[in-house]
């Protein structure tokens, strides 16, 4: 779907300017879609949408802390959150959509509460469960599983299961920027100090959230977390996993691209 709000606002040229912890692709002055990844992965990991999107949108992906080029920096909510707003008024211009899958959906979510006016919709998958009571259990346990082997291995076994499933090229694509089970089982860990379906009712604004349908840890419950907030889409992607974005690429991109159409100029 496409509308008028979603063409560039300038008839630059698409450039790639890479900084030290993010790189924005697209026509400076187009609309701004801003990208956080997940835990482990790092911003290359939203190559499917940035190759999609970038012709119309400036499309800005952002390493987190313990991950890429932040990967000496200890995850915290706050550094992820200041990242953000760093790269937020370097490269957009003004508010931008943000999208955060997992962890990244997490910080988004933060942000958009905190920073509401620089928000112009948010999108968020795999991140519909709170990491507090019993599920703060499986997210320590998922963190601390991680750390018990080494980081070598966990590199070694992810890049075969991506070849596997999406085929060389595509694996090489969402792991360019490497891979980083240390400061992503860390950022994980971290999780568990806060509720953040508070953050997202402080937002107000537009969202959208997806999960992929085997997801099960975030699509069990994920109407009681998102019960009550305003200005809600929900939508779940059939035949996709955790990794939805990769999963079904085409699916996930197309829907930021519908929810961004509906958003005010």
């Amino acid at each position: 779907m496409m509308s008028a709000m979603a063409e560039p606002r300038t008839a630059e040229p698409s450039t790639v300017e890479p900084s030290a912890h993010w790189t924005a692709t697209g026509p400076a002055g187009a609309p701004a879609i801003l990208f956080v990844h997940g835990a482990m992965m790092g911003r290359a990991v939203w190559a499917p949408q940035i190759q999609r999107l970038a012709d119309r949108f400036r499309c800005i992906a952002v390493d987190q802390p313990g991950h890429g080029t932040l990967r000496e920096l200890p995850f915290t909510i706050d550094r992820a959150v200041e990242n953000v707003l760093a790269a937020i008024e370097q490269e957009a211009g003004g508010p931008a959509v943000l999208v955060g899958l997992s962890l990244g959906g997490y910080v988004a979510m933060t942000v958009a509460g905190r920073h509401p006016g620089l928000v112009r919709g948010l999108v968020i998958a795999g991140c519909t469960r709170e990491p507090v009571g019993l599920s703060r259990l499986g997210f320590h346990a998922y963190s601390w599983g991680l750390r018990l082997v080494p980081e070598p291995v966990v590199r070694t076994v992810a890049l075969r299961w991506f070849r596997l499933r999406y085929g060389r090229e595509i694996a090489a694509a969402i792991t360019a920027g490497g891979h980083f089970s240390s400061g992503g089982s860390r950022a994980v860990g971290q999780l568990t100090r806060w509720s953040f379906r508070d953050r997202l009712l402080a937002y107000g604004g537009p969202v959208l959230a997806i999960n992929g349908v085997t997801d099960l840890v975030f699509t069990i419950g994920a109407r009681r977390f998102l019960a009550g907030v305003p200005h809600l889409r929900y939508e779940v992607i059939r035949g996709a996993g955790h990794l939805s974005n990769v999963d079904r690429a085409d699916e996930f991109t197309r829907r930021i691209d519908e929810f961004v159409a509906t958003l005010p100029a």
